[in-house]
C-alpha cells in the first residue's frame, strides 16, 4: 500500500522545501552549542562544523541556496554593525595611534609574507601573489559574538582590533578593486581619484545625514518595531552605498555602527533587540553558511592542493600573530590583550572569500585562471582552520580577561551592593522616560536593582480605581525593563499619603536613590506628586532626582551640570558624580560641569580616576546668582542637571529656593533634572511628618553677610 499519495510524502536529499530548511537550521542553532558546550568547544566552531556536515561537501542534507546567501550576508553585516555599535568611542579616540599601527601592521606583514611565500614556495606570478597576500591581510570578526557574550566589547584590545579591521579590510579591498579593474580594462589615470571621491561622498552621507535622521526619528516615534526597522534600514543603506562605490558592504555596516553608537545606549531596549535578533538568527546563519562552502576532502585530492592549503593557513596565522605581537611589544600591552587581538583578527571569511571568487573568475591571456582551483580549495580550508583557531584563542582570552576584570573590580562591586533605585510611577506619559533614566543610572553588575512603586492614598474613596491604574503603570515599567533585559520589581501599596508610601518603601527595600518625574511643560512645583515633594525631601536623606525629559534621553547631545561651591564636602558627592557619569557614558554625549575652580578640581580628579570614558568638560562658574547665564549653553537636545542641596547643608545656596521658578520660566524648552545628593544627619530616623526638618540658622547669617560684603565691594 502506497501511503505517499495520502500524506503527500516526498523525501530526498538535499532538502529543498523552505519549511524544512528553516526547521533544520533552527535545530542546528539550538542544539549545536548545547552538544559542543559539553565538549568545551566554542559555540562558533559548532556552527561552522555543523555547516560542514550538512553542506554539499558533507552529508548533502542542505544546499547553500539563496536563503543562506541572504541571511548569511545579513549576518556578516550584523557582525560588523555590532562591532561598531558596541565600541567604546572615547577609548577608540584615545587609542587612535595604536589602532592605526595595528591596522597597518596587520596589513603590511601579511602582504610581505604572502607575496614572498607565494612566489618562493608556490611559484605564482607577482600579481597573483599580491592578490593572494591581500586575502591574508583582510580578516573577519567571526569570534566577535564571544566578546559580546562576555561583555568585553569596550576593552582597549577589542577597540584596537576592530579599528584595525576597518583599516586592513579597506586597504585589502582597494588592492582587490585595482587588480580586478586592471584585468577588466577599467584602470586609467583617474581610477584611484574617482574611487577616493566616491568613497568620500558615501562616507559623508553616512556621517553627516545619519545623526540628523536619528534625532528626528527617535524624537517623534517610540514604537519598538519601527525603531528596529529604521536602524536596520540605515545599516543596509550604508552597506549598499559602499557596494555602489566599489567597496564591500561590511565597511558601510561598520561605519553605520559607529555613527549610531551614541544614539543606541548599551542598556536600552533597542540595543537588546538588535543583539537578540543578530545572535539568535542572522549571525548563526552566516556561520553555518561559511561551513557549507568548506570542502575538507580537497585536502586529499592531490599534493598540490594540500601544499597550497598548508602554506595559506600557516602564512595567514603567522602574519596575524606577528602583527598582534608587535602591537603588544611597542605599546607594552598585557599578554592576554595580545591573545585577544590575535584571536579576533585571525579568522578569514568574508573579504577573503570575495577576493578568491573574483580572482577565480578572472581568465588570463593563456587561458588559465588568475587564482586556480588549488587556491580556491586551499582558501576554504584556510577559512576552516583560521576560524577554529580564532574561536579557541578568543574564548580563552575572553575568559582570562573577564576573570582579571572581575578581580580588579571586586571593590567596585561591593560598592554597588546597596545601589538600588526607586521609580515612583503615577503618570503614563513619564513612565518610559523614568525607567530609561534609571537604566542609565544603575550599576552594570546587577540586573535587579530597580524598584517601581505605585502608591494609593488609603484615604481616597476611589482607591480601587487608583490601584488598578497603578498596576497598569507598574506593568508598563516592568515591560520597559524587560525589553532591556533588566528585572524591575513591582511594589503596589496603600498608605496615608504618597510621601509616606515612598519613605516606607525606601526603608523596606534599602533604596539608595529615587527618580521622580514631572509632567511635560510644567514647573517643578506642579509635579505628579503635587505638594508632597517638600515632605519627601525633609524626611528622606537619600539621593533624589527630579527629571523632566522633553526628548528621549538617547538623542541628547550634551549634559550641562551646574554644581554649587563646596559640593565636594557633601557625603553624597561621589554618588551623584557617579550617577551623572553613568548617564554620560551610556548616552555618549558630552558632560560639561560648571562650578568654581576648587570644586572643578575635585570633580576632575574623581572623574579621571573612576570614569575615564566620560567626555567631560569643565567651565568655571563662580557666582550662582548668575545661574541664568547657563541659558546660553542650552539647546533643545541638551539637558540641564542642577545639583542642589538641602537647606542647612554646607553647599546650600539661597538661589536654590528660586530654582522652581527659574527652571519653569527660562529652561522650559529643554530637558532638565534637579538632583539632591544624599546627606546623612545625626538625627536621622527621628523625623516625622508632623515635625519639620531642623534647619541650621547659620545659612541665614551667611546670606546677610554675603549681601553686606557685595555692597561694600561695589
Amino acid at each position: 500500500m502506497d501511503l505517499s499519495k495520502y500524506f503527500n510524502i516526498s523525501f530526498g536529499l538535499p532538502v529543498t522545501d523552505p519549511t524544512w530548511i528553516f526547521f533544520l537550521v533552527l535545530i542546528i542553532i539550538l542544539f549545536a552549542p548545547l552538544l559542543l558546550g559539553r565538549l568545551k568547544i566554542p559555540h562558533i566552531i559548532g556552527m561552522i562544523l555543523a555547516g560542514v556536515l550538512i553542506g554539499e561537501h558533507g552529508f548533502n542534507i542542505l544546499e547553500r541556496d539563496s536563503s543562506f546567501e541572504l541571511f548569511g550576508k545579513v549576518g556578516l553585516y550584523y557582525i560588523m554593525f555590532l562591532a561598531g555599535l558596541e565600541m567604546d568611542l572615547e577609548d577608540f579616540k584615545k587609542n587612535t595611534g595604536k589602532t592605526l599601527f595595528f591596522g597597518l601592521m596587520t596589513f603590511i606583514i601579511p602582504m610581505a609574507l604572502g607575496i614572498w611565500t607565494s612566489m618562493e614556495f608556490l611559484g605564482y606570478t607577482f600579481v597573483t601573489s599580491t592578490l593572494l597576500a591581500s586575502m591574508y591581510a583582510s580578516h573577519t570578526l567571526v569570534a566577535y559574538p564571544t566578546i559580546s557574550r562576555y561583555g568585553l566589547s569596550r576593552q582597549r584590545s577589542v577597540s584596537i582590533t576592530i579599528g584595525g579591521t576597518a583599516v586592513t579590510v579597506t586597504l585589502a579591498l582597494l588592492i582587490l578593486a585595482g587588480i580586478s579593474g586592471m584585468y577588466k580594462g577599467t584602470i586609467d589615470s583617474l581610477f584611484w581619484i574617482m574611487m577616493a571621491v566616491k568613497v568620500l561622498i558615501a562616507s559623508f552621507i553616512i556621517i553627516y545625514f545619519y545623526p540628523r535622521l536619528c534625532r528626528v526619528f527617535f524624537k517623534n516615534y517610540d514604537d519598538s518595531v519601527m525603531q528596529y526597522i529604521f536602524v536596520l534600514a540605515l545599516v543596509f543603506l550604508a552597506c549598499g552605498l559602499m557596494a555602489f562605490v566599489g567597496m564591500e558592504g561590511i565597511l558601510g555596516a561598520f561605519m553605520a555602527g559607529m555613527v549610531l553608537n551614541r544614539f543606541i545606549p548599551r542598556v536600552s531596549p533597542l540595543m537588546n533587540r538588535i543583539e537578540f535578533f543578530g545572535n539568535a538568527l542572522f549571525i548563526p546563519y552566516f556561520l553555518i553558511g561559511v561551513g557549507m562552502i568548506i570542502d575538507v576532502r580537497s585536502l586529499f585530492h592531490g599534493g598540490e592542493a594540500l601544499k597550497v592549503a598548508v602554506v595559506m593557513t600557516v602564512v595567514a596565522t603567522l602574519s596575524k600573530w606577528l602583527a598582534a605581537y608587535l602591537t603588544q611589544v611597542v605599546y607594552k600591552m598585557k599578554k592576554v590583550e595580545r591573545q585577544m587581538i590575535f584571536g579576533l583578527s585571525n579568522a578569514q571569511a568574508a573579504a577573503t572569500l570575495a577576493a578568491v571568487l573574483i580572482g577565480h573568475e578572472i581568465i588570463l591571456e593563456n587561458g588559465e585562471r588568475l587564482l586556480n582551483d588549488d587556491v580556491l580549495n586551499g582558501t576554504v580550508v584556510m577559512i576552516l582552520f583560521t576560524c577554529i583557531i580564532s574561536s579557541v584563542v578568543t574564548e580563552r582570552a575572553a575568559i582570562k580577561m573577564a576573570q582579571q576584570l572581575a578581580d580588579n573590580n571586586s571593590g567596585d562591586e561591593e560598592k554597588e551592593v546597596n545601589r538600588r533605585i526607586l521609580v515612583p510611577v503615577a503618570n503614563p506619559d513619564t513612565v518610559e522616560n523614568l525607567v530609561n533614566m534609571a537604566l542609565m543610572m544603575r550599576g552594570t553588575r546587577k540586573t535587579d536593582n530597580i524598584v517601581a512603586l505605585s502608591v494609593v492614598n488609603d484615604s481616597n474613596e476611589y482607591g480601587e480605581g487608583d490601584a488598578a491604574r497603578g498596576k497598569k503603570l507598574l506593568e508598563k515599567a516592568v515591560m520597559y525593563g524587560a525589553a532591556a533585559d533588566v528585572n524591575i520589581s513591582m511594589v503596589s501599596r496603600y498608605d496615608l499619603n504618597i510621601a509616606s508610601g515612598i519613605l516606607h518603601t525606601m526603608k523596606e527595600y534599602d533604596i539608595s536613590e529615587v527618580v521622580i518625574g514631572l509632567h511635560r511643560r510644567t514647573n517643578v512645583v506642579d509635579s505628579i506628586f503635587g505638594n508632597i515633594f517638600a515632605s519627601l525631601l525633609k524626611n528622606c536623606n537619600r539621593q533624589i532626582m527630579i527629571s523632566k525629559c522633553i526628548i528621549p534621553i538617547n538623542i541628547l547631545r550634551k549634559i550641562v551640570v551646574a554644581v554649587p561651591p563646596k559640593a565636594e564636602y557633601e557625603s553624597g558627592f561621589t554618588r551623584w558624580v557617579e550617577t551623572v557619569c553613568r548617564i554620560g557614558i551610556q548616552t555618549g554625549c558630552r558632560v560639561n560641569f560648571f562650578s568654581n575652580r576648587v570644586t572643578l578640581g575635585r570633580l576632575k580628579g574623581l572623574i579621571d580616576k573612576r570614569f575615564k570614558n566620560v567626555r567631560a568638560e569643565y567651565s568655571e562658574f563662580e557666582n550662582w546668582d548668575d545661574l541664568l547665564l547657563l541659558t546660553g549653553q542650552m539647546a533643545y537636545d541638551h539637558m540641564l542637571v542642577v545639583v542642589t542641596a538641602r537647606h542647612g547643608s554646607i553647599s546650600y545656596h539661597p538661589m536654590m529656593e528660586k530654582l522652581p521658578a527659574l527652571l519653569s520660566k527660562y529652561f522650559a524648552s529643554c530637558s532638565f533634572a534637579v538632583l539632591y545628593p544624599e546627606q546623612f544627619e545625626q538625627h536621622e530616623g527621628n523625623m516625622t511628618f508632623a515635625e519639620p526638618l531642623q534647619i541650621n540658622d547659620v545659612t541665614s547669617y551667611n546670606e546677610i553677610w554675603r549681601k553686606v560684603y557685595n555692597w561694600f565691594k561695589k
